[in-house]
């Protein structure tokens, strides 16, 4: 039976706003999956009837659940319903594994490139090394229930990670890794965000036409004894990520003395 069948729904007078009322309803259908990425919705006067409200309560809600992206409006095809934004907290420093098992997500990797390489400018100086150092580098793309949601492209110093690549490096958990072989252990980061479009080999690694937008996420990790670790560049989707992170006020003292 679809979510749409029969009503119409009484709506309630009250504190809480009518369009907010239709948003949370779709809200629900929406995340207990009885609306369906592809699945289409009814037109907005057939919302209208079945919530017994009017166009401008509809659209309301149509245009909050867009912001959400969780529904994208077409221009004389309807709206449909799309994939939820895959949340990720900064303020963690978990694994990609870790932080996909914990949204529901099946996560899987594909390596694509795994070898050697001397560090150049920006790598040795994120890493503490030498130029010309030995790296290991990895180009990693990470998926979620088999999707593509990000290409990463990882340094670490070689003379500290003897063997690594010999591992299987596509299952589990890269930290996971470093901390059971190496007893190494991740404390904290440093990171950048900034916005990019997606060049034509990350377009079709990541199932997106070139142009479309990307955050470009750099990374540097270190450990307990404040060493680095790990030099991370990874391009992530547009329309599937979502950051969060919270922000303190600076708390100013007054000097008395």
């Amino acid at each position: 039976m679809s979510v749409f069948d029969g009503g119409p729904i009484k709506l309630e007078q009250g504190p809480i706003p009518l369009h907010y009322q239709v948003y949370q309803h779709i809200r629900d259908a929406l995340d207990r999956g009885a609306l369906r990425p592809g699945d289409r919705l009814p037109g907005e006067r057939e919302l209208c009837a079945f919530y017994d409200c009017s166009l401008i309560t509809v659209r309301r809600a149509l245009g909050e659940l867009t912001r959400d992206r969780r529904l994208v409006r077409m221009q004389g095809r309807g709206t449909y319903v799309t994939e939820a934004p895959v949340e990720r907290n900064l303020q963690l420093l978990g694994s990609f594994t870790q932080e996909m098992r914990a949204a529901g997500l099946v996560p899987s990797t594909r390596l694509l490139t795994a070898r050697q390489e001397q560090a150049t400018g920006v790598i040795a100086a994120a890493l503490r090394l030498e130029a010309g150092a030995t790296t290991i580098y990895l180009e990693r793309l990470r998926l979620a229930n088999d999707e593509p949601l990000l290409l990463e492209e990882v340094h670490l110093p070689a003379a500290r990670f003897p063997g690594l690549l010999e591992e299987d490096l596509e299952q589990g958990s890269l930290y996971s890794l470093l901390a059971a072989r190496y007893d190494t252990r991740l404390d904290f980061a440093e990171e950048t965000i900034e916005p990019v479009a997606l060049g034509q080999r990350e377009a079709d690694l990541l199932n997106q036409r070139r142009g479309r937008p990307a955050l470009l996420i750099e990374l540097t990790a270190f450990d307990q004894q404040s060493r680095p670790v790990e030099h991370c560049r990874s391009v992530v989707r547009g329309d599937r990520a979502r950051y969060r992170v919270a922000a303190h006020g600076a708390r100013a003292e007054l000097d008395l003395r």
